[in-house]
Parts: C-alpha cells; structure tokens; sequence
C-alpha cells in the first residue's frame, strides 16, 4: 500500500502553536507529514532558514512521523518531487478560506491533483499568525503565550522585551 504522504508547507518565521496544533491534529491522518519551509527569495525573513529547519526539528523532533525540509519554487513541484498527495493548511476564518481556495485549486492542476486538506483552527488558535507574532517581537511585546515551550526562548533570544 502506497504510503500516505502530505506536505505542511509555510515559511515558519516563527513557528507558533497554531501550527504545531494543525500538525498534531493532522498526524492520525497521514503516514508521514513534511513540515516544509518555502523558501522564496523576495521576501524579507526575520529569521534565517537555518534557524527557522532548526526550530521544526527541535518541536516535532520526537514525532517519527514528521519530516523537517525546505524547498524552493512551487509546493506542487515539491509535492511531485517526494511522492506526497496532500497539502495541509490550517484556516483561522473566512478570508484564509477564500485565498486558500484558490491555492488549493492551482495547485491541484500544477500538481496533477494534489489534494488539500483544509483544518480549521480550534477557538483558542485562530488569531495566531506568524504575522502578528513577528511584529509582536519587532515591537518588543511578549510572544511568549504564542511560540512552543521547545523553542520560545530560543526564538525571543536577542530581541529586547
């Protein structure tokens, strides 16, 4: 039987817990997830890419069936590439469904039916964005309710308070 395979593709700049929270949901589904940063080289990071596969692998690192990775160009490619047939995506509310929808179609046809699975955020994650909490750093607030146990500190490390 082949293997189910899904990629969890974001930019992880920082992870959160709303992410670490679609990846634990999703693992009963799937035989192995690739957390996957996409790497695009116009946009501005706060953190490097080292850091941020560093970070994943500190998080998921016990969970066997989670792979850390990175890539460039499109996810569908990416997906071909490994063998995976799902994409999974956490949607927070109505305008990451409308713009995920769209994603989900282009890459269905770039990636010769690629399925996403869409999982809706619990309650008490849908206003975590990596977004707000970059800016939250930059400004100096705590981030700390938002980042995993594993990494916080680590992640808040050289950045005033």
């Amino acid at each position: 039987m082949t293997p189910k395979i899904a990629v969890f593709p974001g930019s992880f700049d920082p992870i959160t817990i709303g992410h670490v929270e679609i990846v634990k949901r999703a693992l009963p589904l799937f035989d192995q997830i690739y957390v996957a940063i996409g790497v695009n080289s116009q946009k501005k990071y706060l953190f490097s890419l080292e850091q941020r596969i560093e970070w994943l692998k500190t998080v998921f690192g016990k969970e066997p069936k989670v792979i850390v990775d990175h890539f460039e160009n499109l996810t569908a490619h990416y997906c071909l590439r490994i063998g995976a047939k799902y994409l999974i995506r956490g949607l927070r509310n109505a305008s990451d469904f409308d713009y995920e929808k769209t994603i989900s179609q282009l890459n269905s046809i770039v990636g010769n039916g690629i399925d996403t699975i869409f999982l809706i955020s619990e309650p008490g994650y849908s206003h975590i964005s990596s977004t707000i909490v970059r800016e939250i750093i930059i400004g100096g607030g705590d981030a700390t309710p938002f980042l995993p146990a594993e990494v916080k500190i680590e992640i808040l490390k050289g950045f005033p308070r």
